[in-house]
């Protein structure tokens, strides 16, 4: 694949992220990305090998910017294990309040990319679920959270409920604004593992 020019791969990325929150992944044609983008449609090769590649890209792109947050939060002695847990959850809400057609593709797409191929997905979504339980540990730790937790399933209960609460305010915004689910979540979560 040629480097990029510009701010090509950019904007077919954009394009697809938008494309993709509105017909799904299936139903986008890369044709249309192309379009979306204000590029040729045999351009998008010279970056991408197919749209599944995209969709990986996406998802490279957006658990490694949230990774590597997350190291910064993870690594500031200045905060306590309930301020990194705060900041890990406002993190991740953040990043799709800033951009609500990505929550999209999270929601809609991740699960999918992650079964089908699971040997191609990001391993940046490991290393942040894996900084996350070190925050977690830390608390335990501290004595600041309670020691009877099975950090994996409330790894997989923190992301399952976040994933299935955008999937509700996908469907009805009004009811599930995002701010409100991540004060709920935050809430519910930091009084079940206070010690």
């Amino acid at each position: 694949m040629r480097v990029k020019e510009g701010n090509k791969e950019k904007d077919i990325l954009e394009a697809a992220i938008k494309l993709f929150a509105e017909v799904g992944y299936h139903k986008a044609k890369i044709s249309k990305i192309a379009e979306m983008a204000g590029v040729a449609a045999g351009s998008i090769y010279l970056y991408f090998e197919d749209k599944e590649d995209i969709l990986l890209k996406i998802f490279d792109e957006i658990w490694h910017r949230i990774y590597l947050e997350l190291l910064k939060i993870k690594n500031n002695s200045n905060l306590s294990p309930f301020d990194k847990f705060d900041a890990m959850i406002d993190l991740i809400f953040d990043i799709y309040i800033e951009n609500p057609n990505l929550a999209m593709v999270f929601v809609n797409e991740q699960n999918h990319i992650q079964r089908s191929t699971p040997e191609k997905f990001t391993v940046f979504y490991e290393k942040f679920l894996l900084s996350g339980e070190d925050i977690i540990k830390e608390g335990i730790e501290k004595h600041a959270f309670t020691n009877n937790l099975d950090i994996n399933i409330l790894r997989q209960f923190i992301f399952g409920a976040i994933r299935s609460l955008l999937q509700h305010w996908a469907i009805d915004p009004k009811t599930y604004p995002l701010n409100k689910i991540r004060q709920n979540i935050k809430f519910i979560i930091k009084y079940g593992i206070e010690k």
